[in-house]
């Protein structure tokens, strides 16, 4: 019964929902928010085993780094950062650096 399902398992059903229509493109809008951790490791999972490309707007750089090949930030409708996932760290800071891609060396 779908009201009885907690947030995290109607996330799943409707991916699966959506996935048994073999979709060329998935758009996924915040799939990670609201979700326990269990739930947001199976769902890490899926779209890691998925062979198709997808699109993700989401705030949490570790799930973004965790689910995709490329980040691209936009301000105000262009294009402003994209950097391979690999890439993007997920501690807040300032330094010298700003806004130009960078690795630390303790990763």
């Amino acid at each position: 019964i779908t009201h009885q399902l907690s947030g995290g398992e109607k996330k799943l059903v409707a991916l699966a929902t959506v996935l048994v229509m073999e979709p060329k493109v998935l758009f996924l809008d915040e799939p990670s928010t609201g979700l326990d951790d269990s739930t947001r490791e199976h769902i890490i999972d899926i779209l890691n085993r998925l062979d198709i490309t997808f699109v993700m707007v989401s705030h949490e750089y570790d799930y973004l780094a965790r689910t995709t090949q490329k980040i691209y930030s936009l301000n105000k409708g262009k294009i402003e950062y994209c950097c391979n996932s690999e890439d993007l760290h997920t501690h807040y800071h300032s330094h010298p650096a700003g806004k130009i891609p960078h690795r630390h060396d303790n990763r």
